[in-house]
């Protein structure tokens, strides 16, 4: 009788340790999500236990959430396309206020994407003055900007990593003249794989480019999709107003500076397939009145 209580006490002992010292089984991954209130209503501030991550339709372990305002700081590249309607130059104003706007720990660099690339008018930096006053009217000139997605790709290959998020807005018809029209454009999947496995969230605002007269309607369906489809993979969000350009870029300014103050740094643990790869990831809360974005997909070493 006493062996067999021995016997017992060993397996709670051994269980306690199971639970306690043994890691879950999985690989931590690290991303950005956004919490969204509605209509004029913030989000209300989150904790793990608000969080649900699924992989495959399998909850995965929640082991961070870290608010990202006022942390490690942010990196925030302002992307116009150079090939954007000369009347764009209404909308720089608004565009300066914003830079002005951000929080002092934020570092903010002005990008302009033509021939493929981006020409960094102002590298990164803590200076919001000088971020602004190097915002300029883009050079309007017809298919200038090659692709905007193969600028993005080559901006986030020379983009270091460091303790500081890293996010972009992009201002551009989303049109690829390199790949013209219809799905599966390969300029667009490879920059969404390379910002997807930077852990890099992408806004976008929808401003025609110039020459618009002379576009077709397939042309403007599909650069407005392509922008969608790069922020919504990535975590981010995408303004546009038909095919008509806003009035004022201070509403969606706006609502962008509100959501970057409501972002966390997530943790779950992801389970590894095979090979490394990406996976695709639910990410959900069951608070009421409250919605979180994140990427569709993350790489799992």
């Amino acid at each position: 009788m006493i062996r067999f209580g021995a016997l017992i006490a060993a397996f709670i002992a051994v269980g306690a340790l199971s639970a306690r010292d043994i890691p879950a089984p999985g690989s931590p991954v690290s991303i950005i999500v956004t919490a969204t209130g509605q209509k004029d209503v913030p989000a209300p501030q989150l904790t793990v236990d608000d969080v649900l991550v699924s992989q495959n339709k399998q909850h995965m372990p929640v082991t961070g959430l870290e608010p990202l305002r006022g942390q490690n700081g942010l990196q925030l590249w302002l992307l116009i396309d150079d090939g954007s309607s000369s009347n764009l130059g209404t909308q720089l104003a608004d565009l300066k206020r914003f830079v002005l706007a951000q929080p002092a720990a934020t570092q903010i660099g002005i990008g302009y994407m033509r021939n493929g690339g981006v020409q960094a008018v102002q590298p990164l930096t803590s200076d919001h003055e000088l971020a602004a006053h190097a915002i300029r009217l883009p050079l309007g000139m017809p298919g200038i900007s090659a692709s905007p997605y193969t600028a993005l790709e080559e901006l986030v290959k020379k983009w270091p990593a460091g303790a500081a998020s890293r996010e972009v807005l992009m201002v551009s018809s989303g049109i690829d003249p390199i790949y013209g029209s219809g799905p599966n454009d390969p300029y667009l999947d490879a920059a969404i794989d390379k910002t997807q496995r930077a852990g890099i969230v992408v806004y976008s605002i929808y401003y025609s480019g110039a020459g618009r007269s002379g576009r077709a309607s397939r042309q403007l369906f599909w650069g407005q999709n392509y922008l969608a489809q790069l922020s919504d993979e990535t975590g981010g969000f995408t303004y546009w107003l038909g095919t008509q350009n806003p009035v004022s870029l201070a509403p969606y300014l706006d609502d962008l500076s509100h959501r970057l103050n409501s972002q966390y740094l997530l943790t779950f643990l992801a389970r590894p397939e095979n090979k490394p790869g990406f996976q695709n990831v639910k990410i959900h809360t069951e608070l009421r009145h409250v919605n979180l974005t994140g990427p569709s997909k993350v790489y799992v070493p």
